[in-house]
């Protein structure tokens, strides 16, 4: 089990001074508790000998002063020992978010958003329990059940023998039960995973659930799952209810015996009545420790069977990082972009094939095919979203893995074709990538995206919520709220990946107007299904099945009558049809 445990250990490590202090504490109380019976034994014993009543009253002062003792130490091992276990888990939390943060995009579409918010609470909870309650009274158990064996055995050996005669049975009821409770826990968590994951699902997609008239379908389904959570959690109470009570039943045994054999010892005069009423005080001592073993056992399965699914996380290492890059790396880029026979696949797809292409800095290029011909995969390689193979995208001149992370990003505005927006205001979204952003910073950057009228339309204006993925924001207000995101960065690259998508085809020319200045001296990248938003381009790429099939300005691929002229002819007749109609 200390093999298990050993990911936790630097966590601890850091708390060493005040574990020190809290098992001092824990010491100096329960070594002044196990004093107690041997105050009742001496109380009793004068008693029998008719002692005057000023030796008795000094025993029961120092009865309530042992008593006032063992209060105040115990209060404070709880509150040193069990503040460690939070203080861990604030710094087990904060690690595994910024391992999180570390991972590459791959790793969360392989792996559930549901799993992960419940490793990252209820696992890292049963974790603290594990840390905190299970380390003290594993520790509280060993103390008091040494301190209080020793004396039983100092009182009366014979007796001591006859009430420890059950705790092999106790030790293979724990070994049996606690292999059953870990197994059992780890089945009750990843279902519990899934469960959170199915909620998510449905909240993130009520629309779409209530559109479809699926509310019913979705509740019974639902039904199912947590109906499986809730048997299995019963059989891990069933599991939990056994061992209990054979605990209890050892327990049980002891005291018979111990009244039996030590109702004899009294009765032939081998002890005093003051020593067995010491030695039944000592044997109810033993009952917490005895509990307190079955519950520390549940903690201890419970938190290893998390521990276990948590490591799962760090142990995930992120496919893109600075490994490649030299120790005097480039600050700064002017946006030279040039990919060199790329090929890229994905779980063993090609994507790209034979990408040849140079953007000069300051240029504006557009890329437009058919959906799934690679062109947001083209586009996703440049702030190294995926990983391009070594050699095939340079930025400078320099290949990109030499570039580092940050320093490449930071010279890089991106507005993706699936708009995220956060939880929060209008203005801390378009503050995102630049906090220190003035007021008339977000303003420009907002006028500039033609989203400005809109927002002062708003009662709150720039301090409207979003709410949750920027629901209460049409598609159109949230794309041009991710264009003035990305503005406001003055980044070197801009990269509009099919960011006009959702706005009509007036807002669109005002917000292309409205670029053109930011674009000028800066490297663009524009992505779009429409004609109108790229005939203005420096040049236009044609992709067809991660290939690149046409390339020139807009003129040039008209006179080639190839794809692009097809398209372009295709929405002419379109916009004809919407004008009659």
């Amino acid at each position: 089990m200390l093999e298990r445990l050993r990911p936790l250990r630097p966590y601890l490590a850091r708390y060493k001074g005040r574990y020190v202090a809290g098992f001092v504490c824990l010491l100096v109380s329960q070594t002044v508790g196990v004093l107690v019976p041997l105050l009742i034994k001496t109380g009793i014993d004068d008693l029998a000998r008719s002692v005057a009543l000023r030796r008795l009253l000094m025993v029961v002062g120092l009865l309530a002063a042992v008593s006032i003792v063992k209060a105040v130490f115990q209060f404070w091992m709880r509150w040193i020992l069990i503040g460690i276990s939070r203080d861990a888990e604030y710094d087990l939390r904060n690690d595994l978010f910024r391992h999180l943060m570390r991972l590459s995009p791959r790793y969360y579409t392989e792996h559930r958003t549901g799993d992960l918010m419940s490793k990252l609470t209820n696992d890292l909870n049963a974790v603290r329990n594990m840390i905190g309650p299970g380390i003290m009274y594993s520790a509280n158990t060993v103390v008091v059940g040494v301190a209080t064996i020793s004396l039983m055995i100092h009182l009366d050996w014979r007796m001591t023998l006859m009430a420890l005669a059950p705790l092999p049975f106790v030790s293979a009821a724990v070994k049996f039960f606690g292999a059953r409770i870990h197994e059992r826990f780890e089945k009750i968590q990843a279902l519990y995973s899934e469960l959170t994951e199915r909620v998510r699902e449905n909240i993130s997609g009520m629309r779409v659930v209530r559109a479809f008239c699926q509310e019913d379908a979705e509740m019974a389904t639902f039904d199912v799952m947590n109906r499986d959570f809730v048997e299995k959690n019963k059989g891990l109470i069933w599991i939990t209810s056994f061992l209990w009570p054979v605990i209890a039943l050892m327990f049980a045994l002891a005291l018979l015996l111990v009244l039996v054999v030590g109702g004899r010892h009294v009765l032939q005069g081998l002890i005093t009545v003051g020593t067995f009423a010491a030695f039944n005080v000592y044997l109810t001592y033993l009952i917490w420790p005895i509990i307190a073993l079955g519950w520390v056992t549940n903690l201890v399965q419970r938190g290893l069977a998390s521990l276990g699914r948590l490591m799962t996380i760090f142990e995930a290492q992120p496919d893109i990082d600075d490994r490649a890059v030299p120790r005097n790396p480039v600050t700064e880029l002017r946006g030279d972009i040039e990919f060199r026979n790329l090929r890229f696949s994905y779980n063993g797809h090609a994507i790209l094939k034979n990408i040849n292409l140079r953007i000069p800095a300051g240029k504006t290029v557009a890329v437009v095919g058919a959906t799934g011909s690679g062109k947001s995969t083209l586009v996703g390689l440049i702030p190294r979203l995926y990983d391009a193979p070594p050699g095939t995208l340079l930025i400078d001149g320099v290949p990109i893995r030499e570039i580092p992370l940050r320093t490449l990003r930071e010279h890089i505005g991106f507005v993706p074709q699936e708009t995220f927006l956060f939880s929060e205001t209008i203005h801390e979204n378009v503050k995102l990538g630049t906090p220190d952003a003035t007021e008339a910073q977000v303003e420009r950057a907002a006028e500039i995206s033609n989203i400005l009228p809109e927002i002062r339309g708003f009662p709150k204006e720039f301090d409207t919520m979003v709410g949750e993925r920027g629901l209460t924001l049409s598609g159109g207000q949230k794309q041009r709220t991710a264009i003035s995101r990305a503005v406001i960065r003055d980044p070197r690259i801009l990269i509009l990946d099919d960011a006009l998508s959702s706005v009509d085809t007036y807002t669109e020319e005002t917000i292309l107007r409205q670029l053109a200045g930011v674009m000028a001296g800066r490297t663009t990248i524009l992505i779009s299904h429409r004609v109108s938003t790229i005939q203005n381009a420096d040049e236009i790429v044609v992709l067809h099945e991660g290939e690149i099939a046409e390339r020139g300005t807009h003129a040039e691929l008209l006179a080639l009558n190839g794809y692009y002229a097809e398209l372009y002819n295709k929405q002419l007749i379109e916009e004809e049809l919407e004008k009659e109609a």
